[in-house]
C-alpha cells in the first residue's frame, strides 16, 4: 500500500482558483513566539495556528496576508469552522485530516464549529468529481447528517477524554459546536436568497473555479444545481460569521474554490477580512482521494470500519510514509516524532512507528475500547497470543470479523464438530460439511480441525467466555454464543 500526501502546485493552484493565495511557509513557526510551555505535550501555547505548518498540516492560504491573520489569531479566541456534507453515513480516513486541524485549533484555545451539510448535500458537490452525484432521499440525508454528527462528537471527546487530558491536565477545551445548515436553508426565500446573496457573485469569476472548469469539459456537462454548490457554501460561511464571527474556514485542497467563494462574499458583504486555509489530500499511490466515491473508503464508525482494521490500516504504511503520518494524525511534539523514528529505525521490521502511530489514531476515533479490541484482535490474528480470543466478547468479535454471521446455539451433549458447522450454518449440505472438513477447510477457534466426528470439548473448543469462532476456508467467520 502506497499512500500520498498531496498539495497542488502553487502556481496551478493560483490559476485554477483565480485568487491570491499563499503557500505556507516555515517563517510562520517563529513569526510570534508563545509562553514557555506549561507540558511537553503541548506543541503550541501561542493562538498562531499557523505554527502547524511544521507538522505539513497545512497546503495554503488566501488571501496573500498571513501577517494579519497571525494578528488576529493572537490578540483573542477566533471562531473557525470546517464543513462535512452528510453524502454517507459516516467520515472516513480522507475526512480525518480536517478533524485534526480543527483539533489542533481547539488546543489552541479557538472556538471551532463542525458544520454538517444536511442542505448542501442534496445538492451535491462537484469538486473532484466527473460526473454528478446521485441524488438522496431526504430521509437518508438526515440520516446520514446524524451518523457524521455522531462520528465528530464522538472524535472531539475521545480527544478531550484519552489525549487532552492526559497529556495537559489542563482546563476543558471550548466545546466544539456541531451545526447543521438545513437549519437556515429551511426557511430562506429562494428570491430573498438570490437578491441579497446572489448579486454578490460575478460569473466570470464562479466560472473559472478549477470544479466548475473540469465539469464543463467533461461530456457529462454540468447541471445548474451543481453549479450553486459553491455559492450555498459561501453563505454557510457569511452566516457562521454573522451569527458567531467566524473567521477562518478550513477545508480539503479539493475545496479551494468553495471556500474562496465564501472568502470573497464574507469580505464583500461585511467588509471585514477572513482567511481560507487548506489541508493536504490524503491519497492512494494512483492518486485517488480515499473517500466513498473512489470505493476506498476505511470509514471512522465502528459499524462500518472496525477499531481493528482502522489499527491494522496505518500499521500496514510503509515505512517512507510513517513519519509524515505521525506528524500529521498525532499530537506528539516534533522532537518526540524524531526520537520514536530514530528508534524505528533501529529495527524497522517492528514497525514501531506504525504501531504507535496505528494506536493514536484508534484511540482519536473509538477510544480505549477501541484500542483495546484491536490490540487483541492483532494479537489473535497476527501475533502468538491464542489465549487473546477467549479474552473477548461476541461484540468485540463482531467488530473485528464485521461480515461475520452470529449465532446462539445451545450446547447438547456430544455435539461433534460437523453438528457445530451445519447448526451454525456453514454449510448448506452435510457432504458438504464432512468434505470440507476433512479436506482441513475448517478451524474451530484458529485451530484446524479436520475430525468431522470429534465431540466438542470445552475450553479447547468451546471458551471459558461461552464464544467458538468458527471459520470456514480463508475468510468465512462465524460467531457462536453458547447458551
Amino acid at each position: 500500500m502506497n499512500i500520498e500526501v498531496l498539495t497542488l502546485p502553487m502556481f496551478r493552484v493560483a490559476r485554477q482558483a483565480s485568487l491570491p493565495f499563499l503557500t505556507v511557509s516555515r517563517k510562520w513557526a517563529c513569526t510570534i513566539c508563545g509562553a514557555s510551555l506549561p507540558n511537553i505535550y503541548r506543541t503550541y501555547t501561542s493562538r498562531n495556528i499557523l505554527q502547524l505548518d511544521e507538522r505539513g498540516l497545512f497546503a495554503d492560504l488566501f488571501p496573500d496576508d498571513s501577517n494579519s491573520l497571525i494578528a488576529e489569531l493572537t490578540k483573542k479566541t477566533q471562531t473557525i469552522y470546517s464543513g462535512f456534507d452528510p453524502t454517507a453515513d459516516s467520515l472516513h480516513v480522507g475526512n480525518l485530516l480536517v478533524v485534526m486541524a480543527l483539533l489542533h485549533c481547539q488546543r489552541a484555545g479557538h472556538q471551532v464549529i463542525a458544520l454538517v451539510g444536511g442542505a448542501t448535500a442534496q445538492i451535491g458537490d462537484p469538486s473532484g468529481r466527473s460526473t454528478e452525484r446521485d441524488e438522496i432521499d431526504l430521509p437518508v440525508v438526515q440520516f446520514n447528517a446524524d451518523g457524521i454528527a455522531e462520528n465528530l462528537k464522538r472524535i472531539f471527546k475521545n480527544h478531550e477524554d484519552f489525549i487532552w487530558r492526559t497529556d495537559i491536565k489542563s482546563d476543558p477545551l471550548k466545546s466544539v459546536r456541531v451545526v447543521n445548515n438545513v437549519d437556515w436553508y429551511n426557511s430562506k426565500s429562494i428570491i430573498k436568497f438570490l437578491r441579497e446573496i446572489g448579486r454578490h457573485f460575478r460569473m466570470g469569476t464562479l466560472l473559472s473555479r478549477s470544479s466548475v472548469q473540469a465539469r464543463l469539459s467533461s461530456a457529462q456537462g454540468m447541471s445548474y444545481a451543481e453549479f450553486t454548490y459553491q455559492v450555498l457554501q459561501a453563505y454557510d460561511w457569511l452566516h457562521l460569521h454573522d451569527h458567531y464571527d467566524c473567521l477562518v474556514q478550513i477545508g480539503g485542497n479539493d475545496q479551494i474554490g468553495n471556500i474562496a467563494s465564501g472568502q470573497e462574499l464574507v469580505s464583500r458583504k461585511r467588509n471585514k477580512q477572513v482567511y481560507g486555509l487548506t489541508v493536504p489530500l490524503i491519497t492512494t499511490d494512483s492518486g485517488e482521494k480515499f473517500g466513498k466515491s473512489a470505493g476506498n473508503a476505511i470509514w471512522l464508525d465502528p459499524k462500518k470500519t472496525s477499531p481493528f482494521e482502522l489499527y491494522q490500516f496505518f500499521v500496514r504504511l510503509k515505512d517512507s510514509e510513517v513519519q509524515r503520518f505521525l506528524q500529521l494524525f498525532t499530537f506528539y511534539p516534533m522532537k518526540d516524532i524524531s526520537k520514536i523514528m530514530e528508534k524505528h529505525w533501529e529495527k524497522p521490521e517492528r514497525r514501531h512507528a506504525q504501531k504507535l502511530l496505528a494506536e493514536k489514531v484508534t484511540l482519536l476515533v473509538h477510544g480505549e475500547t477501541g484500542v483495546k479490541t484491536a490490540k487483541k484482535a492483532t494479537d489473535l490474528l497476527y501475533g502468538s497470543k491464542p489465549e487473546a480470543l477467549a479474552e473477548m466478547t461476541a461484540e468485540d468479535l463482531a467488530l473485528v470479523f464485521n461480515n461475520a454471521s452470529t449465532k446462539s446455539l445451545l450446547l447438547a451433549p456430544g455435539t461433534t464438530v460437523i453438528d457445530l458447522g451445519m447448526k451454525a450454518g456453514c454449510f448448506k449440505y452435510e457432504s458438504d460439511a464432512k468434505r470440507i472438513i476433512e479436506a482441513g477447510g475448517f478451524y474451530i477457534n484458529q485451530t484446524r480441525v479436520n475430525n468431522p466426528s470429534l465431540v466438542l470439548i470445552p475450553g479447547a473448543h468451546i471458551l471459558p467466555n461461552n464464544i467458538t469462532l468458527v471459520r470456514v476456508g480463508k475468510k468465512n467467520y462465524h460467531i457462536i454464543k453458547w447458551l
